[in-house]
């Protein structure tokens, strides 16, 4: 019995601390900048041990008043065109993921913006069922404590934009050698065209699968209303 006590004790210790570590760590990035994220880290150590690399680490930290318009327009129009609708989930996108799951055709992504945000600031790279129950956890706290515009912000700011790139300051500067305030549609539609796998593809030397996804990407723009992000 005082095994299974003890056993209890620790169990619930480890899940009030989690909440209290996982809540406050939430509100303190509802107002400041993510410094850092797994990913990040994963990446860098990735590089280290691979002689054929050198370890490359670009990021800038941008308000979204910085940000031109048409940066959250274009990952909007890409990524998740019900971003401002949602409470952090797509429900009928995720049972057209596991309809095709079942049937064994090829999965196409259903995660959110707010998703994608959680798993980049949160979480560690995977598929397992323990990190998507991190995730849905996560994914409700965010869509609790921050705003929309917050979630985007981080997201632009933080998102895997090429090999050691992160961010849409970084992406800019390195693909179009200009701040990612003077980012024109096309040049925006393009940075968003390589998020799917942005290490493989680069907005800066596209190529004709890229050029389409970047075409539909700006009919997309046109047809949906523009964001109102405080910008």
């Amino acid at each position: 019995m005082k095994l299974i006590k003890r056993l209890w004790r620790l169990v619930w210790k480890t899940a009030m601390w989690f909440l209290i570590i996982s809540v406050g760590l939430t509100v303190v990035y509802r107002f400041v900048p993510v410094p850092i994220t797994p990913l990040m880290v994963i990446r860098v150590f990735e590089q280290a041990f691979d002689s054929e690399k050198e370890v490359r680490l670009y990021k800038d930290w941008v308000p979204m008043s910085e940000i031109s318009k048409n940066a959250p327009q274009a990952v909007y129009a890409a990524e998740d065109q019900k971003f401002m609708a949602h409470d952090g989930f797509d429900i009928e996108a995720m049972q057209k993921a596991w309809e095709n799951n079942k049937k064994g055709k090829r999965v196409k992504g259903a995660s959110t913006i707010t998703q994608q945000t959680v798993k980049n600031v949160f979480l560690w790279p995977s598929r397992s069922y323990v990190r998507k129950g991190f995730e849905a956890y996560f994914t409700v706290l965010v869509e609790l404590i921050w705003p929309k515009e917050r979630i985007m912000e981080v997201y632009l700011n933080v998102i895997e934009m090429g090999d050691g790139i992160y961010g849409i300051e970084a992406a800019s500067q390195a693909y179009f050698n200009k701040p990612a305030s003077k980012l024109n549609r096309n040049q925006a539609a393009a940075i968003a065209a390589v998020l799917p796998n942005p290490r493989r593809w680069s907005p800066a030397k596209p190529t004709s699968y890229i050029i389409g996804r970047q075409g539909w990407i700006l009919r997309q723009m046109n047809n949906l209303a523009p964001l109102e992000m405080g910008i």
